[in-house]
């Protein structure tokens, strides 16, 4: 054999022999990535899990009936959960970034609505395995959210991402959501029960709530209902009585007659509450 022929087989056996380790790379990998799904679910989606990974020999059909069975019960179950917090969940995906004999860290990424309010919520998992322990933490936390009030959110969201507080946030949308829905209601109620003294120019959803009366042009009372959100994730509704005089009325009158509005509106609302308060205040203008 001449040299020249010794060299290229020598350089194909080296091509093989990289091809053989990419190779066994490949099925190591795939090796691991079957066993984090099993590590991952328990009981009758462990089982199927194995089955349709190869790992366990066995009648098939039996398998896959009692796959479909458990995700038929987590779908009841993620029903029912909706049904209690109001959050939805549209869009989760998981991509793991790091996989190795005790540790798992993944990416993932929710999206979903509670009530009208969407959300985004990105963060990595990481998950420590010691025998039958696993410890979870999560870095990176970063949450993107939807609503017309984010400035009332922009404090809390900071607070959030800082101690990756994850079932505060949840559960400080919710409640704001809930507010949100209260207010809206009230509002509406009140436009449907005084027509012609109630307005809402910017809609249920709104801040604002106008009280007219039809034989006192220009003299107008607004109703800001503002819903505020602490760093710590306190949710607190703040309702305010604010008067539109004409410059014209207050020369007539004296400017006492409305100069105590608003403090007595908050001794109103300490005594009988928000919806009694607000009817009061709406009956006395529409019996004007």
């Amino acid at each position: 054999m001449s040299q020249e022929n010794t060299e290229e087989v020598k350089m194909l056996e080296a091509q093989i022999e990289c091809l053989q380790a990419e190779v066994e790379a490949l099925q190591r990998k795939q090796k691991d990535h079957h066993k984090d799904l099993a590590f991952h679910f328990k009981g009758q989606m462990h089982d199927a899990l194995l089955y349709l990974c190869g790992q366990r020999q066995g009648e098939g059909t039996k398998v896959l009936s009692k796959l479909k069975e458990e995700v038929e019960k987590l779908e009841e179950d993620l029903k029912r959960q909706t049904e209690l917090n109001h959050i939805s969940l549209d869009c989760c995906t998981r991509k793991t970034l790091q996989s190795s004999g005790r540790k798992l860290v993944q990416q993932l990424c929710m999206s979903g609505h509670c009530s009208k309010l969407f959300f985004q919520v990105e963060f990595q998992l990481s998950e420590v395995r010691e025998g039958d322990r696993s410890e979870r933490s999560i870095t990176d936390l970063n949450v993107v959210l939807d609503a017309t009030d984010l400035q009332r959110f922009s404090s809390f969201l900071s607070g959030v991402e800082e101690s990756r507080d994850l079932l505060l946030f949840f559960r400080t949308l919710r409640t704001f959501s809930d507010r949100c829905n209260d207010r809206c209601r009230t509002f509406q109620h009140f436009q449907e029960k005084y027509p012609a003294v109630v307005s809402l120019p910017g809609g249920c959803k709104s801040e604002i709530m106008t009280l007219n009366h039809p034989k006192l042009p220009g003299c107008s009372l607004f109703v800001h209902w503002s819903v505020e959100v602490s760093k710590e994730g306190v949710v607190t509704p703040n309702i305010d009585l604010l008067t539109k005089i004409p410059e014209r009325a207050q020369q007539l009158f004296p400017f006492q007659a409305v100069g105590g509005t608003a403090e007595s509106f908050h001794s109103l609302l300490r005594i009988l509450g928000p919806e009694a308060a607000l009817e009061s205040v709406i009956r006395a203008v529409s019996l004007t």
